[in-house]
């Protein structure tokens, strides 16, 4: 399950951001968006609001748990991964744990060099419509406060509707901008934010459209990092938390809203 973590230190804080993961009760529950889910974070009490079968958004509406991972299909970890790993699937369920434009979220598990993972909505699906059909949320930051200088560890974005047949976005540049990769626009939605986290784009993270690929229908989505880290030969200057660093996944074109 989600839970609250402490402050990172500064050098976490540049490979990972530094930020603030709320809870969420041990049935699984859900997170509240606005002043009083702010208020249970800094506490680090459990957030109030539960609503049986989604979450609280901030204009009171309620959103279904399964417009966001409601599991993960497979974890296949690069080198120096690990980071959040132990938290997993919950860790990677329900909404983003956003850190702002100048840090990012810990509320993540990194991929490691090369690592890939594949989510699962079930029983719910994305379905094209109009505009990005999904977010993907990670934890890229401004360096500095400067949006022309990103700190991000980019993924390639893959959609399938049967788990074998895969479809895949040209994630291909280098630097930023980007293109179709995921993980270098930072997430600013959070419990307290009062930004919804399918308020795409105010909601922050990487948007994708089905209609790109010509895919009309997908029931999973793999991420796979591609980033230029390399981890150390030396056993101890290894890390965990190489590579892409995933937050969450949302729906905004879902097959049951």
């Amino acid at each position: 399950m989600r839970r609250l973590l402490s402050f990172c230190t500064l050098a976490a804080a540049f490979v990972l951001g530094c930020g603030q993961a709320p809870a969420t009760g041990p049935d699984g529950g859900f997170l509240s968006f606005g002043d009083a889910a702010s208020d249970a974070a800094s506490s680090g009490d459990a957030l109030p609001g539960e609503i049986d079968g989604g979450f609280l958004l901030p204009d009171g509406g309620v959103i279904a748990a399964d417009r966001f991972v409601t599991g993960v299909v497979s974890f296949t970890p690069g080198d120096c991964a690990g980071f959040g790993a132990t938290e997993l699937p919950g860790i990677v369920e329900g909404p983003p744990v956003g850190a702002g434009t100048s840090a990012g979220s810990t509320d993540v598990v990194s991929l490691g060099v090369g690592g890939s993972i594949v989510l699962s909505f079930a029983p719910n699906a994305i379905v094209d419509g109009p505009g990005a059909d999904f977010v993907v949320f990670e934890n890229a930051f401004y360096v500095g406060g400067n949006p022309n200088v990103v700190y991000a560890e980019p993924g390639e974005v893959s959609v399938s509707d049967d788990g074998s047949t895969w479809h895949v976005y040209p994630c291909t540049a280098t630097q930023a901008p980007y293109g179709s990769c995921a993980g270098w626009h930072p997430v600013l939605s959070a419990p307290g934010s009062g930004i919804s986290p399918v308020d795409y784009p105010a909601c922050g993270g990487d948007g994708f459209d089905l209609a790109d690929l010509g895919v009309t229908h997908a029931r999973y989505v793999r991420i796979r990092d591609i980033g230029s880290e390399t981890c150390p030969t030396d056993p101890s200057k290894k890390t965990n938390t190489l590579g892409f660093d995933l937050d969450a996944i949302a729906i905004l074109n879902a097959e049951t809203p």
